[in-house]
């Protein structure tokens, strides 16, 4: 993963320090590129290591359309819990609940998590149920449709990015749009993230959305090609600085490999145990806050 770490050196040799909206402050710059060949093992961070059971929950839960954290809570993954928390503590219902409390109420009362574990409408939602006048759109099943019978089209695009709702939405979608791209048998795809938290975010987004392009590839009897990541505002936090220093100090081992155990006809149909992370030897984490 030679890439990321040039990334995050390009951030550090070429950006400057910049406010945000979380109020902690980035050394931040506009424009870059990664590409990963997926044929040569699976692009998960070895330079620290990385929560695939929660990159792989993740990513199903956006395939099934889902915007509630409670699939989410229910299968330990904690990485969207600070935004309804927030939401929540800021409310009249809110009694001093702890984040461990408020978790707890999301796993335990059905009611309680429907109203305070919703996020609104955004990733699964814009990927299945994308809002149109009258009518909505599965860009998802679509966009597969279409890699099957017309994969030469140059429209095999989904869009997160629904500018109509964004104020509904607990985070607007930084990884906001993508495309597919079939060549010579081999499917590939290209994300546009607008906002890349370079140390949190970006490693998780390198592995979801490789995971993606394979899955897919497979329900349509294609080989992988790339995965080519393209990004926006491209940020280190400022509590974030020690952590990257101790990633560049350390030296990229081999990649792992993917296994997707069994071929499905729907894309919702898998589930986490049809994954198999094979020879992933990565240097111990690193932990780091989130900025909300």
């Amino acid at each position: 993963m030679k890439q990321y770490l040039d990334f995050i050196k390009h951030i550090l040799d070429n950006g400057t320090k910049k406010e945000d909206r979380t109020g902690v402050g980035t050394i931040s710059t506009f424009g870059y590129q990664m590409r990963f060949d997926l044929s040569k093992g699976f692009p998960l961070l070895t330079t620290k290591k990385v929560y695939l059971r929660a990159i792989i929950h993740e990513l199903l839960w956006f395939i099934k359309g889902d915007t509630n954290i409670k699939y989410l809570v229910d299968n330990n993954v904690k990485i969207w819990n600070d935004w309804p928390y927030k939401k929540y503590t800021l409310s009249k219902e809110y009694k001093g609940e702890s984040m461990d409390e408020f978790i707890e109420k999301i796993k335990t009362d059905e009611e309680f998590a429907k109203v305070w574990g919703e996020l609104g409408p955004v990733y699964g939602h814009e990927w299945r149920h994308f809002d149109g006048q009258d009518c909505y759109k599965d860009q998802l099943a679509w966009v597969i449709n279409e890699i099957k019978t017309n994969p030469n089209s140059r429209r095999l695009i989904v869009n997160a990015w629904q500018a109509a709702y964004v104020d509904q939405m607990a985070l607007p979608p930084c990884h906001m749009a993508f495309q597919f791209y079939v060549n010579n048998g081999k499917l590939s795809c290209q994300l546009y993230q607008r906002s890349a938290d370079a140390f949190l975010g970006v490693p998780f987004n390198i592995a979801s959305y490789s995971l993606l392009t394979m899955m897919i590839a497979k329900i349509c009897n294609l080989e992988v090609g790339e995965f080519i990541h393209t990004f926006g505002d491209c940020h280190i936090y400022l509590n974030h600085l020690d952590q990257i220093d101790e990633q560049l100090s350390r030296t990229p081992r081999n990649l792992p490999q993917m296994i997707i155990k069994r071929k499905v006809d729907n894309i919702e149909d898998y589930t986490f145990d049809d994954f198999e992370l094979v020879g992933y030897d990565p240097h111990p984490a690193i932990k780091g806050a989130v900025a909300v």
